[in-house]
């Protein structure tokens, strides 16, 4: 048989994490160090592998129904290759060091279980209750693999060139940095978009690091129960859910 699909054969490395392609990830486990990932997102392995449900404490299980905030993950283990997708996104591997890392779960593929994970509050300008945006920090020393939809932007903030992000395209950040979400209202009605630009809440990014930016406003769908966090979950965009249902008082 011939086929150019032969072409499309298993990447060899050494390295733990490898981008087998831009949307699909290979892991390999040596039996002492199990990796966690998206529930469901193994498309294949190799070797003896097992796929065990993550536990999650009761504060992080509180934490998710009070923020839409967490992940939902499985523990893999053993010995061999796993190989793991999300609906074709772009995937990219992350080395987290002592400054941290802090990403929105929905773009969060797998990561090393020795990495601490936290549930995190974005300030609102306005100080409006339920308009806080919330993310995910992730501490330690380790690798975590992200993903975007479409190839994404990294953009450096320094002292003196502070990064504005959209709330509903950003991705992660360097936890180090100074963040604000703020509405852009041109009147007294927060809620009301600037002009007719279809441009809402944003982030602002403040200090010495990165801002990681992806090329749409809109997640994929990722089976989400829709709950109390939706509008942190989502943001606040004209693409997420809360601008969705708010476009008929927006236009």
């Amino acid at each position: 048989m011939q086929s150019p699909l032969f072409s499309y054969t298993e990447q060899q490395s050494q390295d733990r994490y490898t981008v087998q392609n831009p949307q699909l990830l290979r892991v390999s486990l040596t039996g002492s160090d199990d990796v966690l990932a998206r529930k469901g997102a193994m498309v294949a392995y190799q070797g003896l592998m097992e796929f065990d449900g993550e536990y999650q404490s009761h504060g992080q299980r509180r934490a998710r129904a009070n923020t839409g905030e967490g992940l939902d993950l499985m523990r893999c283990s053993g010995q061999g290759t796993v190989y793991l997708a999300n609906l074709a996104q772009y995937i990219h591997v992350v080395d987290v060091d002592r400054d941290g890392i802090t990403v929105d779960s929905a773009y969060v593929l797998a990561l090393d279980s020795s990495l601490h994970t936290e549930v995190i509050a974005v300030d609102s300008q306005y100080g409006i209750s339920g308009t806080g945006k919330y993310q995910l920090n992730i501490s330690g020393t380790g690798k975590v693999a992200l993903m975007t939809s479409g190839q994404p932007l990294m953009m450096q903030v320094t002292p003196d060139k502070y990064v504005n992000a959209d709330a509903d395209a950003i991705v992660a950040w360097s936890s180090s940095l100074r963040v604000q979400m703020q509405a852009q209202t041109h009147s007294s009605g927060v809620w009301r978009r600037r002009g007719n630009t279809g441009e809402g809440w944003e982030l602002s990014f403040l200090g010495q690091g990165f801002a990681l930016v992806q090329p749409s406003e809109v997640l994929p769908p990722q089976n989400h129960e829709i709950g109390q966090g939706i509008r942190a979950q989502y943001g606040m965009g004209q693409q997420g859910t809360h601008g969705q249902n708010q476009n008929n008082s927006w236009n």
